[in-house]
């Protein structure tokens, strides 16, 4: 099974969040690239009418991060792994660490918890379980996965880069099933869609978001998200992107540089489609679907209808996380480390705040009333928007 690295976008358009001018592909360990044009410069902030200060609550220093990392927030308590393997669980509220466990090996997939029990993925393709700052067990995988495992009910549920999706016992690490799925030569080297709606557990397989039986992994619904183009591997590839919006029985995903679908997660029926080119996942209210091209345009879906509400393209090629939708405040960051407040009805930006030049490395997190911003040198900082 080869990856793409998620560096440059399909015909040489520009994707990773300013990151490197190469394509990738990895195969055997043995690593290909080949030039591509010089990235286009992030656009350069312009005065703002700000309507948002933001203030900064508490910060912790931890070890540097990647951005296929993700964080975790459950039973009121905020856990993070780093890309060394530093896991720390954090009050929200304050920044206290409950506690910190060196796990000493480099992560590839972000961590996953259930306020019990977090789970987080090794490079040496290791499902490492953790509960009090303990490891509880460890169970080796049979492919690499970049995709955070889902911690629910009593077990922890994988998916790795060669589509296999599998179900172990929380307490133990006993394999309860495995369910693998055939799909395109290359898989996307980035995290995936694994995660929960009422009593099914979704996944994303190649191109298309599937409703499993979380007690054998037998499949409900599937619906196709993204359709094969072009006429080579690369441009062929349909993988899902990890970050759904979901708002009572409607979730909304995206295919890579394909398309953004809204679909009904009770029948497992198709809503809309628009084509989309983007990397990052989605976010949403009642009326809109937010989401961040890979260009840097922010874009507004009519949620019901999937027109095209609104475009802004005033934080172009700055190498934007997801957008994210909370508590009547929509946020995004930047590669450069600044955070941006937009107004959800128009996406002008309204307030900023540079947190870490080294570059906002996950989707802000709403916790309370603040912010978490995850910075690629490892700064956690709360920021308290009003």
């Amino acid at each position: 099974m080869k990856s793409v690295n998620l560096t440059v976008g399909l015909k040489g358009q520009w994707v990773q969040r300013l990151a490197y001018a190469c394509a990738c592909v990895l195969l055997l360990g043995l690593v290909a690239c080949s030039s591509t044009p010089d990235k286009p410069k992030p656009t350069a902030l312009a005065d703002i009418n700000a309507k948002v200060t933001v203030k900064k609550s508490w910060a912790v220093q931890l070890s540097p991060v990647n951005p296929t990392l993700s964080h975790n927030l459950s039973a009121g308590q905020l856990a993070l792994v780093t890309s060394s393997g530093l896991v720390s669980l954090l009050n929200p509220d304050n920044g206290v660490e409950s506690w910190r466990l060196a796990l000493n090996t480099p992560i590839s997939a972000g961590i996953g918890g259930d306020g019990n029990r977090y789970a987080v993925i090794s490079q040496a393709n290791e499902l490492i379980a953790i509960s009090q700052a303990k490891v509880i067990w460890r169970v080796k995988l049979p492919a690499s996965s970049l995709t955070s495992p889902l911690v629910a009910g009593g077990r922890v549920f994988v998916l790795t880069a060669d589509r296999t999706v599998m179900a172990f016992d929380g307490e133990s690490g006993r394999r309860l099933w495995s369910q693998q799925r055939s799909g395109d030569p290359l898989v996307l080297n980035q995290s995936g869609i694994l995660t929960s709606f009422q009593d099914n557990l979704l996944v994303g397989l190649s191109g298309r978001l599937v409703a499993m039986n979380p007690n054998n992994g037998a499949s409900k619904w599937e619906v196709n998200i993204g359709s094969s183009r072009g006429t080579n591997e690369v441009e062929r590839l349909t993988d899902l992107v990890s970050g759904i919006s979901r708002l009572n029985n409607v979730v909304c995903a995206r295919a890579f540089q394909t398309s953004v679908t809204c679909l009904d997660a009770l029948k497992g029926s198709n809503l809309w489609t628009r084509s989309a080119q983007g990397h990052v996942g989605l976010s949403g209210n009642e009326g809109l679907v937010f989401g961040a091209e890979s260009d840097g345009k922010l874009v507004a879906w009519q949620a019901q209808t999937g027109q095209v509400a609104w475009q802004v393209e005033a934080l172009k090629f700055r190498g934007l996380t997801a957008l994210n939708w909370q508590s009547g405040q929509l946020v995004v960051g930047d590669a450069l480390g600044w955070v941006h407040w937009l107004d959800a009805n128009n996406g002008q930006v309204v307030g900023r705040l540079q947190v870490d030049a080294s570059g906002v490395a996950m989707t802000p997190l709403r916790v309370g009333q603040n912010w978490v911003v995850v910075t690629n040198s490892g700064l956690v900082q709360a920021l308290r928007a009003e």
